[in-house]
């Protein structure tokens, strides 16, 4: 495929023309990465984005220790593209991406766009409205709960077919059930028995019967099916709800271990603060007012200056300092 055709696929670059697309896909050089091989690791600086022609990789965050697995945040494949806030800030990155494969990426440097946007105002007027859709979406997620109850949302728009089908399958696994076929095999067995009947209407071996409980298995075969395909898919929509809120919560936790990071740092600052403070105040207390030669206790011949007091008291600032 031809490397303006996956760019016009990218929602990014769509806005573009085609003039603006072909100059951009002549800029991007491409890069081999083997399975396994890291692409950028988080905290690298930032100076490009990449666009998978082939392979694929995986976004992550890292973990400190080995024994604890990493936060897998999107597996990347053909025609997708990562790190495209790197075009437009010089901040480190905000996670690492593995390749998965032995891939081929199409990087864009922050150089060979900013040359071609100078060139191009439309070019740069539909990258920014993408940008801010972009931001618009993000601010719309986070301002919603990651917690919700994806199973009843997925009840209350079942159509009456699907209720059947659950309401089948859970009559099928119940006890009721079963006596009730027992039931109706005794009655039907009974009411077709030639003491009570001179001519059944269907004696032994009960054709009539087996044609009605095959009937009835066929039916409930598809339903139970049914009933099943969405109850994993409720599974399946519970476990990325969890997904999206642990996640949610180990950003939170982090941001959190930061804060008390700085705070602590803060508060041991204000803290040696307060103690030069008490020990200097304390040493105050210790000096005499004024000290006198003339006055009893004073020493012989012992200079005095106005400047006595205040320079033990810098000696004991620079004491406590250390």
């Amino acid at each position: 495929m031809r490397h303006a055709d996956l760019l016009a696929q990218i929602p990014l670059f769509q806005a573009l023309t085609d003039n603006d697309r072909e100059a951009l896909a002549r800029s991007m050089v491409e890069r081999h990465f083997d399975r396994g091989q890291v692409v950028f690791a988080k905290g690298d600086a930032g100076v490009s984005m990449y666009v998978v022609l082939s392979g694929a990789v995986q976004i992550f965050l890292p973990s400190e220790s080995a024994e604890v697995p990493r936060v897998v945040l999107k597996d990347v494949g053909f025609g997708e593209y990562f790190g495209e806030l790197a075009l437009f800030d010089d901040k480190a990155r905000s996670a690492s991406v593995e390749a998965t494969e032995d891939s081929v990426l199409l990087e864009l440097t922050r150089e060979d766009l900013s040359e071609h946007l100078t060139k191009s105002k439309g070019a740069a007027l539909a990258i920014l409205s993408d940008m801010a859709a972009k931001l618009r979406e993000t601010n719309e997620l986070l301002g919603q709960r990651a917690a919700k109850d994806v199973v009843k949302e997925i009840e209350e728009n079942l159509t009456w077919g699907q209720r059947l089908a659950d309401k089948v399958a859970e009559l099928n696994g119940s006890w009721a059930f079963i006596l009730f076929l027992l039931f109706i095999s005794c009655g039907w067995a009974l009411l077709n028995s030639p003491a009570l009947l001179p001519k059944p209407f269907d004696e032994y071996p009960f054709q009539f019967y087996n044609l009605f409980l095959a009937v009835l298995v066929s039916l409930q075969g598809p339903l139970i099916v049914m009933s099943q395909n969405r109850q994993s898919l409720k599974d399946r929509k519970q476990a990325e709800t969890d997904f999206r809120v642990n996640l949610k919560n180990e950003l939170g936790i982090e941001t959190l271990l930061r804060e008390l990071g700085v705070f602590r740092g803060e508060t041991t600052k204000r803290l040696e603060y307060l103690e030069r403070l008490a020990r200097n105040e304390r040493i105050r207390a210790e000096l005499p007012n004024k000290a006198d030669p003339t006055q009893p206790g004073a020493a012989p011949g012992a200079p005095w200056t106005a400047d006595t007091n205040e320079a033990r008291l810098a000696e004991g600032t620079v004491e406590s300092s250390k």
